[in-house]
């Protein structure tokens, strides 16, 4: 059996190489092509179309790349006809994916199309469920997605969220504090040299900076040898640095969710050109960015968005965390019996086989 698979940001590509790992280790009788990165090319995806070309921060990056996304739907499309390929397993990246779904079923006979972690249309406004309503399979991996989709009168399947099989919680963790500031660039640009204002005024703590590549040090014009209580590293998992700290400071994201499954507490912190916090503030009406305070709604990691994003503010919310250790320990053990299940990559991998 082939599939076509598209993700487009490095989350979406670490979950579909889980699945495609697991779905080969059932039948190894498949093959698969399409739009995604290092994770998935490891799981033996034939990369058609590398994700680092697609990466979008904002509004009006994805503005300046329209023509350009638009031209590549149409060679998947085609690749897919001549491939013969009729089962594809769209992957996030709901600004892409969405207008590819729309006109695979325009132009393609016969294909299936799965939709794995759909576009988060709980956040982003209703009226966007209705895109999806004609999709195949709509397969969710977080708990309120199976009611809020129930509630639109549509089907999708739920085992649990995949990163329980990948991370596990790390009880015996060490003094330092994590910094993420991410892996694009200006996301580094915007909030590594506020981590720095951070390292610089707590001299008596210890930091560790992970960093996707250390390379991405030349995205910001500061003397980075300076700060004697920083340690920089890169190339190495986020297990490793999380057995070494107690609590993180980090963008936004997925690592987020990580964090909080190997069981460490943090702040979240990030900050965005004007006019998408405008769009977040006033159109969505976001409540929450990060997904553990979604699963309990409520904050348990402190959110330190744009204006918020500041030195004091974050050492506040560290502090804070220092003086409340149970609270926040009890809170992640809540987060993680909320997303919990077993063999959960397993069971998607599964359904993606049997498609029923």
């Amino acid at each position: 059996m082939k599939y076509f698979v598209s993700t487009g940001e490095i989350s979406g590509d670490l979950h579909l190489s889980y699945l495609v790992n697991a779905i080969n280790k059932i039948d190894d009788n498949t093959s698969f092509f399409g739009v995604a990165g290092k994770y998935s090319k490891e799981a033996g995806v034939n990369i058609i179309q590398d994700i680092g070309e697609l990466a979008i921060m904002g509004f009006w990056e994805a503005i300046k790349k329209y023509k350009f996304l638009k031209n590549k739907v149409y060679e998947y499309i085609e690749f897919i006809k001549k491939e013969n390929i009729k089962k594809v397993i769209l992957v996030d990246y709901g600004g892409f994916n969405l207008k590819f779904m729309e006109l695979l079923q325009k132009h393609v006979e016969g294909i299936e199309i799965y939709y794995y972690i759909p576009p988060k249309v709980w956040i982003w406004g209703e009226k966007r469920v209705e895109k999806l309503r004609h999709v195949d399979h709509i397969v969710v991996i977080f708990p309120w997605e199976v009611e809020f989709y129930k509630k639109h009168g549509i089907d999708v399947i739920y085992y649990g969220n995949p990163f329980l099989d990948i991370y596990k919680r790390i009880s015996k963790r060490g003094e330092k504090i994590l910094l993420l500031p991410g892996s694009r660039k200006k996301e580094v640009q915007k909030l590594l040299p506020i981590m720095l204002e951070v390292v610089e005024k707590s001299i008596d703590e210890t930091f560790i900076l992970k960093l996707a590549k250390k390379e991405h040090l030349k995205w910001i014009d500061l003397d980075i040898n300076k700060y004697k209580n920083l340690e920089i590293v890169d190339n190495v998992s986020l297990q490793n640095v999380v057995r070494q700290s107690k609590y993180a400071v980090a963008a936004s994201g997925t690592v987020i969710l990580e964090l909080a499954l190997l069981g460490l507490p943090g702040v979240v912190v990030y900050k965005i050109d004007i006019l998408t916090g405008l769009i977040g503030k006033y159109i969505l009406k976001l409540k929450y960015v990060s997904l553990p305070n979604l699963a309990l709604d409520k904050e348990v990691y402190r959110e330190l968005l744009q204006g918020d994003c500041k030195r004091d503010n974050i050492i506040d919310a560290i502090q804070n965390i220092d003086k409340n250790k149970k609270y926040f320990e009890e809170q992640i053990s809540k987060i993680i019996e909320k997303l919990g299940g077993n063999n959960i990559i397993e069971k998607y991998a599964k359904f993606f086989l049997e498609g029923k």
